[in-house]
């Protein structure tokens, strides 16, 4: 057999037309990659008003047009040079940018691609200059325009000297909803600035800059849905140097596809698995595991603390902190989740401060352990009477139970966990201070609470209501239980361990063995003893009594996966929450169980004081609130 060795190709410098057309690869993937970085280029440039024309989905034509500082005429070859930027000038600018481009390659590479014209006017110019590129190695000298001050930068006939890379691009349609999707994304962040986009000389947004909180609130409408718009909890949380804002919505609102979750860090949208991870893991008790949790969230920090430069193009962050900011970001959605419509109302936004990209003027932010209870009003706690006098009508009869006239384990209400009804009374209140759900007027089919609120009706799902109170109140055990070494609390069995009679031995890599060694005292505070047998082997011998008959190789590799992608795993304590979850169902009131108007009240006072009682641990609504308006709609009330 006979080998043939190639002649070995001398290294050569490249041609500079090629090194553009190679970081093209990177930069310019399709239309909506040049609006992007042209956008953001306006952005730095201090604009507020950007227009985007397109033609044939912006591979005829893509135009934007800004109002900013613009480009003196001795800089505009440069602006077309590669690593010409004047937006950075050292390592120490690197380390700290806050501008949303900052490598110099965008403009080059683009103009390699594509017949490329760029005008600009200097705020302190008294005339307009122009430079032109057809993708060759030569620029044409800029030459006198008519233009006001800002920029404009024309792209055509995208990729026309690159005939590979354009048979890629996908139809007409297609490639402009990229591009609107482009602009939706920027707009969310800079809310003071004003967008327009025009296809084939047709409209297709107008968004003018948001001036206070109904600008706000209707740009939020037009670019994330009226549908988000209704169920939107606001968020403002400050810790340190970090500050959290935006919107989450309820998780009546999930959706089947992760399509509306735009996440801002210092005003530029990024994908992050921690970020995805810390909010994933806030949704867990409330959101079921095939729907996804919307949301438009903007987390300011010291640009010191973040490094944008690790992606071409510029999507993805590294954290210098990354625990500290995943914690952060858990605790703020845990606890506005937590406390949901009662607890902060919906939608209550403020007007955009000076930071990059947005903020809210909330007042100051309270810090510290997320609460247990939510606050009631001094005046319905404490005062006590004949509160049915406020209400028109009539008090019935206790009713016994139906079916049976002796309650068994998962129907008593004066017992263990569904006891709902501890030492809870009807409180009087004066007139016009009614409880934010309100007090209950009826049983309707033994199934629904009807009550009256003070802007309407609510509709109360007994048994998804008083399941969502069983389960916080076994968490609460357990985690008391944890906090006590597993000595105290109603669920204290629950930490006990189930020795093994088989130590289960699994082969891992060595990383893995690594990493579960160094967390066995975490994993042993939840019931789960490993040990290392090996270089790499691990032995499962002891499991929590929780989850006894699980598959208990399974169960390590899955908090190992955990450890090796997030440095953490939250795993077993999903398990014994599902377990948790699955004794509360069982526990709760069932339906056709007849109630009396003092028992239905005491459940909806629960209900105020219990954490995520808007949503029940399968995923849907324990109540549902009809205001006036609504129902004077429904009934054609006015007209």
């Amino acid at each position: 057999m006979s080998i043939t060795i190639s002649r070995i190709n001398r290294i050569r410098q490249l041609p500079a037309q090629l090194v553009n057309q190679i970081a093209a690869g990177e930069v310019v993937e399709r239309p909506a990659s040049v609006a992007k970085e042209l956008i953001e280029n306006s952005l730095d440039a201090g604009a507020d008003r950007i227009e985007i024309d397109l033609e044939q989905g912006g591979v005829k034509l893509l135009r934007v047009r800004d109002n900013g500082s613009g480009i003196p005429r001795e800089d505009l070859a440069l602006a077309l040079s590669r690593h010409a930027t004047s937006k950075i000038a050292s390592l120490a600018d690197l380390e700290a940018v806050a501008s949303l481009g900052f490598r110099g390659e965008a403009l080059p590479s683009i103009a390699s691609v594509s017949r490329l014209e760029v005008r600009s006017r200097a705020r302190d110019a008294e005339e307009a200059w122009s430079i032109r590129g057809d993708g060759g190695d030569r620029l044409d000298e800029p030459a006198p325009a008519a233009h006001p001050v800002g920029t404009t930068v024309e792209v055509r006939d995208l990729f026309y000297n690159t005939p590979a890379r354009r048979k890629f691009l996908r139809a007409e349609k297609t490639e402009l909803g990229h591009i609107e999707q482009v602009v939706r994304r920027i707009a969310l962040a800079r809310q003071g600035a004003r967008f327009r986009l025009n296809h084939n000389g047709r409209t297709l947004l107008d968004l003018p800059a948001a001036e206070g909180e109904e600008g706000m609130r209707r740009r939020l409408a037009q670019l994330a849905g009226e549908g988000f718009l209704e169920h939107a909890l606001a968020v403002a949380e400050a810790a340190v140097d970090l500050r959290l804002q935006g919107w989450v919505a309820a998780p009546a609102f999930s959706r089947s596809q992760a399509d509306l979750q735009f996440f801002y860090v210092n005003g530029r949208l990024v994908r992050d698995k921690l970020v995805t991870h810390a909010v994933r893991q806030s949704f867990q008790d409330v959101l079921h595991q095939s729907r996804h949790p919307a949301y438009v969230l903007y987390l300011d920090l010291p640009p010191l603390l973040v490094d944008v430069n690790v992606h071409p193009a510029k999507q993805e962050v590294r954290f210098r902190e990354g625990r500290q900011v995943h914690d952060f970001i858990f605790r703020a959605l845990h606890r506005r989740l937590a406390e949901g419509e009662m607890g902060g109302g919906v939608a209550t936004l403020g007007a955009p401060d000076s930071a990059p990209g947005f903020g809210f003027a909330t007042g100051p932010v309270e810090r510290g352990a997320t609460p247990r209870q939510l606050p009631m009003s001094p005046r319905i706690a404490e005062r006590r009477g004949d509160w049915l006098a406020h209400l028109d009508v009539q008090r019935p009869a206790p009713a016994p139970l139906s079916g049976a006239t002796e309650a068994g384990p998962g129907e008593a209400l004066t017992a263990g966990i569904a006891n709902v009804l501890s030492g809870v009374g009807p409180g009087a209140v004066e007139l016009g201070e009614i409880p934010p759900l309100g007090y209950a007027l009826a049983q309707l089919q033994g199934i629904y609470i009807l009550s009256q609120a003070a802007d309407g009706l609510v509709i109360v799902d007994m048994h998804a209501a008083h399941e969502r109170i069983g389960y916080e109140r076994l968490k609460q055990s357990w985690e008391a239980g944890l906090a006590e070494g597993g000595q105290g609390g109603d669920l204290a069995r629950g930490l006990r361990r189930q020795p093994l009679l088989v130590p289960v031995v699994v082969r891992v890599s060595e990383r893995e063995a690594d990493l579960a060694e160094a967390s066995a005292g975490v994993l042993t505070r939840f019931g789960l003893v490993v040990d290392r047998v090996g270089e790499a082997s691990l032995a499962v011998r002891e499991i929590p009594v929780l989850l006894q008959g699980a598959d208990a190789e399974g169960l390590l590799r899955d908090l190992l996966a955990d450890l090796v992608v997030h440095g953490r795993s939250d795993m077993l304590q999903a398990r014994v929450n599902e377990i948790l979850a699955t004794l509360a169902c069982h526990r709760a009131v069932r339906a056709h169980r007849r109630l009396t108007l003092e028992e239905m009240n005491a459940l909806l006072r629960d209900m105020e004081r219990t954490e995520r009682a808007d949503q029940c641990n399968h995923g849907r609504p324990p109540w549902v609130r009809l205001s006036l308006a609504e129902l004077d709609r429904l009934f054609a009330r006015g007209r």
